[in-house]
C-alpha cells in the first residue's frame, strides 16, 4: 500500500501577504523573464526559496540555496509563514477555462511515504533528466523542505475523498491566489480527525501514479538514501521518508492533459517528406487565404480524427502537413502499452529510426513553436495530439516509461500553497 499521512504544513499568512503576489509556478516552467517578474511582485515571493537567483561571488557558503534557507527561517520568524499546530491534509482546487469550457481540478495535499519506483505502489510514467534532479537535491539538502508538490493520480470509483473535498470546497478557502495564469487556486485545511481517517482508509489500497514531478520524486528518493547513509534513518518514520504530493482522483472530472510539441533540427542531407512518405500518408494543409493560426486549427482538427496522426511544419517551405501512419503498430518494436502512444511512435520510430534526429526542444504553444523554429536553427516542428490519461495508468502499471514531456497536466499546481518541512 502507498502510505499517505497528514502533516503540519507551513503556509503563508493571508493576513500579512497577498497570496496572488507570493505564489509561483513550478520551477521547470519559470523562464528568466518570469523569474524577474516574480521577484518584483513581492519580497516574499516563494521563487526566492524554490528557484532563486545566482549572484556573482557565490560560493559554498553563500549561494541561492543558502539564501533560500535564510528566507524560509526569516519569514517564519516574522510571521509571514506559519506552521499548523496539528497534522492536516489540504484540499486544493484549481478553477480554469479551456476550449471554452469551465472546469475544476480538485485533490488533496498529503505526505506520501517514499518507496523505490516500480517496486511498490508508486508508479512513474516518464523518463527524466539528471540536471533538474541535481538542482532539486540541493534545495532539499539546504532547506530541509518540499516547497513544490508532486502531482499524482489514483483511481477510486467509490470517491470517498472526492466527496469530502467537494463538501469542504463549499466553505471559504484559507487562501486563494490568481497569479495571472487565468486560474483560481484555492486551499482549505482538513484537520478534522474523522475526515482524515476516512481519506487514509480509502487511500490504503490505492496505487499512486506520478503525473507531474518525476524529478522531484526521484530527488526525494536520493535525499532519503543520503539520510540513510548518514545513519539518520532510525525508525523509518522520519519526515525525510515522506514527500509532499497532491493527489487527485482520475475518475473525477476536470483533469486536462495537453500535448507538448517538438521543435527539431534535421541534417541537411535528410529530406523528411520523402522518407516519411514511405510510412505515412503526407497531406499538405492548404493555407491559401488562411492565417497561420487558421491553418494550424485545420491541421489539429484533422489530426484528432485518426490515431497515430501527426502535424508537421517545415521551415524551408513555410508549410504544414498532416502525417497519417500507413503501417501497423504491431510492426513497431515496442511494448504493447507504448506502441499505441503517439509520443513513442514519434520518438522511437520517426525521430530515431527514420530521421536520425539528435536535437529537439519542447514547446507547448503551437504558434510559439513555429516562431522559434523560424528564428532558430530548426528545420521542422512536429505536433502531437494529447496523451490519454488511462494510457498513463497502463504504462505506469506495466513498469515502462514514456519519453520526457509526454504529458502536460493543466493547470500547473502553484509552488508555495503549502510547504512540507522536515
Amino acid at each position: 500500500m502507498a502510505e499517505i499521512i497528514p502533516f503540519k504544513g507551513i503556509l503563508y499568512n493571508p493576513a500579512k501577504v497577498d497570496a496572488s503576489k507570493i505564489m509561483a509556478p513550478p520551477y521547470d516552467i519559470v523562464a528568466q523573464d518570469l523569474k524577474e517578474e516574480l521577484y518584483q511582485k513581492s519580497p516574499h515571493n516563494v521563487i526566492r526559496i524554490d528557484f532563486g537567483k545566482d549572484k556573482d561571488g557565490d560560493n559554498d557558503n553563500e549561494n541561492r540555496y543558502t539564501r533560500a534557507s535564510k528566507f524560509l527561517t526569516q519569514w517564519h520568524e516574522e510571521g509571514i509563514l506559519t506552521q499548523d499546530p496539528a497534522p492536516s491534509f489540504y484540499c486544493y482546487e484549481m478553477s480554469y477555462e479551456i476550449n471554452g469550457e469551465t472546469l475544476k481540478t480538485r485533490g488533496f495535499l498529503g505526505a506520501v511515504k517514499i518507496e523505490e519506483l516500480g517496486k511498490g505502489r508508486i508508479h512513474p510514467h516518464e523518463m527524466t533528466y539528471s540536471k533538474p534532479k541535481s538542482d532539486r537535491l540541493n534545495i532539499l539538502r539546504i532547506c530541509n523542505a518540499n516547497t513544490s508538490p508532486i502531482w499524482s493520480l489514483y483511481s477510486s470509483t467509490k470517491k470517498t475523498a472526492s466527496s469530502i473535498l467537494e463538501d469542504i470546497a463549499k466553505e471559504k478557502p484559507f487562501i486563494e491566489a490568481d497569479i495571472g495564469d487565468n486560474v483560481a487556486h484555492r486551499l482549505w485545511k482538513i484537520s478534522d480527525g474523522s475526515l482524515i481517517e476516512k481519506i487514509k482508509e480509502e487511500m490504503s489500497d490505492k496505487d499512486v501514479f506520478i503525473a507531474d514531478g518525476h524529478h522531484r520524486y526521484e530527488t526525494a528518493l536520493a535525499f532519503q538514501q543520503e539520510m540513510k547513509e548518514k545513519g539518520l534513518n532510525k525508525t523509518g518514520e522520519e519526515p525525510f521518508n515522506y514527500v509532499l504530493m497532491f493527489l487527485s482522483n482520475m475518475d473525477d472530472e476536470g483533469l486536462s492533459l495537453l500535448p507538448t510539441h517538438r521543435i527539431v533540427e534535421i541534417d541537411s542531407d535528410i529530406h523528411p517528406k520523402d522518407i516519411l512518405g514511405e510510412h505515412f500518408e503526407v497531406q499538405k494543409i492548404s493555407s491559401e487565404g488562411n492565417s497561420g493560426e487558421e491553418t494550424r486549427r485545420e491541421m489539429f482538427n484533422m489530426m484528432q480524427a485518426k490515431k497515430h496522426s501527426f502535424g508537421m511544419y517545415l521551415t524551408n517551405a513555410d508549410t504544414y502537413y498532416l502525417l497519417l501512419f500507413k503501417g501497423s503498430i504491431e510492426d513497431l518494436d515496442l511494448p504493447d502499452c507504448l506502441k499505441k502512444l503517439d509520443v513513442t511512435v514519434l520518438h522511437q520510430f520517426i525521430f530515431e529510426k527514420l530521421l536520425n534526429i539528435g536535437h529537439y526542444e519542447y514547446e507547448m504553444a503551437p504558434d510559439v513553436a513555429v516562431e522559434r523554429a523560424n528564428k532558430g536553427s530548426f528545420e521542422a516542428v512536429f505536433f502531437l495530439n494529447k496523451t490519454d490519461i488511462m494510457d498513463v495508468k497502463d504504462v505506469a502499471l506495466a513498469g515502462h516509461r514514456m519519453p520526457p514531456k509526454s504529458t502536460y497536466f493543466y493547470p500547473k499546481l502553484l509552488t508555495g500553497m503549502v510547504i512540507y518541512s522536515f
